[in-house]
């Protein structure tokens, strides 16, 4: 039987700012609508579980009534509640996306989103600060200028992108003297593109952390339901082997799928988005779970429905 792979229990390091955090982060993106004092628990509640990283957005919020920019006013106003928890954690957030147009990467654009999200934020400094999407008529040269301007400035410590491919993440890195700090893809059990498109690959060439979002397939992976019968048989199997390895190790179905995103070697680190503090505390436990090489690749085949050669 293979060893177990395990989880890294030290923290990690951002970029050259060296700001510490843990291997599981928290994210906003369904933090908006509640109040004050309900999103200051599940803060306060994710941080007690070492989820140090804070990951939102200024679009976060727009599918509710809070609108555009939500989610991080609300953070914003738990920082003025209480405001050590700002300096409890590491705050990631991101810009580009405008609804309609969609995308804008123009320096111009970028230090105008970035300053509105430091006000939103009430903070003087965002420690990541990532490009939402790649907006493919921005040139790289000019999002590498905000981007550097923004550092030069104190208002970001560290730059990363989400929902890059390797070769565009390679594109913006070739206009930088620093080095990008994050990739963020979506990876799951059930989503395991990074794994074959130079994603994962690319972040271990350039020291690069990669934050997963969706971690848990948009809840599927904890409910094991769907109404879809072609995504039906494909996520059982998934299910099947993930309860076999939550069961070894005492912990939930959601537990054991982050800590598949885990044990690669790329420094994953899972977005957990529960807006319940109970399920923040069990997700937490993907951080002490111990899977061997080959139950990581019994995952990997029940997803992609047939054997690796």
């Amino acid at each position: 039987m293979s060893e177990p792979l395990l989880h890294a229990r030290q923290k990690y390091t951002l970029g050259q700012s060296g700001l510490a955090f843990g291997p599981v982060a928290y994210g906003c993106w369904r933090f908006a609508g509640s109040d004050v004092s309900a999103a200051k628990e599940k803060i306060e509640v994710a941080l007690s579980c070492g989820m140090t990283l804070i990951d939102t957005a200024d679009i976060y919020g727009l599918d509710s009534p809070a609108g555009f920019g939500g989610a991080e006013e609300l953070l914003g106003q738990v920082f003025k509640a209480q405001p050590s928890l700002r300096y409890d954690m590491v705050l990631a957030s991101k810009g580009g996306i405008i609804p309609g147009v969609p995308y804008n990467s123009t320096k111009a654009y970028l230090m105008r989103a970035c300053e509105a999200s430091l006000k939103r934020l009430r903070t003087d400094t965002i420690d990541l600060y990532q490009i939402h999407r790649p907006d493919m008529l921005a040139p790289f040269e000019e999002v590498a200028d905000a981007l550097a301007t923004l550092r030069a400035q104190g208002k970001i410590r560290e730059a990363g992108v989400s929902n890059y491919s390797a070769s565009q993440f390679r594109a913006l890195q070739a206009h930088l003297d620093f080095p990008l700090a994050s990739h963020q893809p979506e990876f799951s059990a059930l989503e395991l593109t990074p794994l074959f498109d130079g994603v994962l690959d690319q972040c271990q060439e350039a020291g690069a952390f990669a934050l997963a979002w969706s971690p848990l397939a948009g809840g599927l992976l904890i409910n094991g339901q769907t109404d879809d019968p072609a995504k039906a048989k494909r996520l059982y199997a998934v299910s099947a082997v993930l309860d076999e390895i939550a069961a070894a190790n005492s912990v939930s179905r959601a537990a054991a799928a982050l800590a598949f995103t885990m044990v690669h070697p790329a420094r994953v680190i899972p977005i957990v988005g529960t807006q319940t503090p109970a399920r923040i505390k069990d997700t937490a436990a993907a951080a002490r779970v111990k899977m061997s090489r080959a139950d990581w690749y019994r995952v990997v085949e029940a997803s992609m429905g047939e054997h690796l050669p």
